[in-house]
């Protein structure tokens, strides 16, 4: 078995760059966590991450709005936006492109997936790195799901493209790892901007946790668009981490950081 992590976490710009403007107490806790994240992450001995994210314009537009994208580069750079706004310096980041063409051909046999080797990393993967991995010497294979531009994956297919990742990942002896990063429910660039639906969060949290596939699949866009906002589509990147991984999840952290524009999430998944 390959695939020898997994895990979710929220990625929004804010939780660097606004981080001075949140409640200590609260933020600390959160950093903490997503620090020990970090050093699950790296005691699992992983030889590649694939983050499985949802960008946001940086790479992908309306002209070309491939469903799945696969990066499958050795070397990528990031962030995209301004370092001091995001309070993360600009970095080359390590890839393995030679793996990459390998899982892209794997995933090829369940599901279509589009492929990058030039890809810009915005928030949406700088900001799980920046704790994650500090030092930006693990190898990144990054993933896109389109949860921007409608229409959108079926989240039955985020799930079969979670399943296609993990036998991909099987396929190669490499040691791999597996974070999505989303959402959960926020209302970004929008007059909604800092809004929260924490009861939402935790059932959707609950049922990732209990690896409830039923019940993760069963939202539907427009139910999501009203009860979570736009960023709530982001939950596609949860389930195809759980699809990946089989196991149950454990929620290390969720609180609401209005002032971070998101719900904020640390957790980790069994490998079954």
């Amino acid at each position: 078995m390959s695939l020898v992590f997994a895990g979710a976490c929220s990625h929004g710009p804010g939780i660097t760059g606004r981080a001075h403007l949140a409640e200590p107490g609260l933020r600390n806790a959160f950093h903490a966590a997503f620090h020990g994240m970090g050093e699950a992450l790296a005691a699992a001995r992983p030889e590649a991450l694939v983050v499985i994210a949802a960008e946001h314009f940086a790479n992908f537009f309306m002209n070309n709005m491939p469903a799945y994208a696969m990066g499958m580069a050795d070397h990528y750079e990031g962030p995209i936006e301004d370092p001091g706004w995001l309070g993360i310096a600009r970095t080359r980041i390590p890839g393995n492109a030679e793996l990459s063409f390998r899982l892209v051909r794997g995933v090829m046999e369940e599901v279509d997936v589009a492929y990058a080797e030039e890809w810009k990393f915005d928030h949406g993967i700088m900001v799980p790195l920046h704790f994650l991995t500090p030092k930006f010497d693990l190898p990144v294979i990054p993933v896109n799901i389109n949860c921007q531009g409608p229409p959108l994956t079926p989240l039955h297919r985020a799930w079969a493209f979670g399943e296609a990742l993990r036998h991909a990942c099987d396929a190669v002896p490499e040691r791999i790892a597996v974070v999505a990063t989303g959402g959960i429910s926020h209302w970004p660039a929008t007059p909604d901007s800092g809004k929260i639906n924490e009861p939402w969060d935790r059932e959707f949290l609950a049922r990732w946790s209990r690896q409830d596939k039923a019940a993760m699949l069963s939202y539907s866009d427009e139910a999501t668009y009203r009860d979570a906002g736009q960023g709530g589509f982001e939950i596609r990147t949860f389930i195809a981490a759980a699809a990946a991984a089989r196991g149950p999840g454990e929620v290390r952290f969720y609180a609401p950081i209005p002032i971070f524009s998101v719900g904020c999430t640390v957790a980790l998944m069994a490998i079954e």
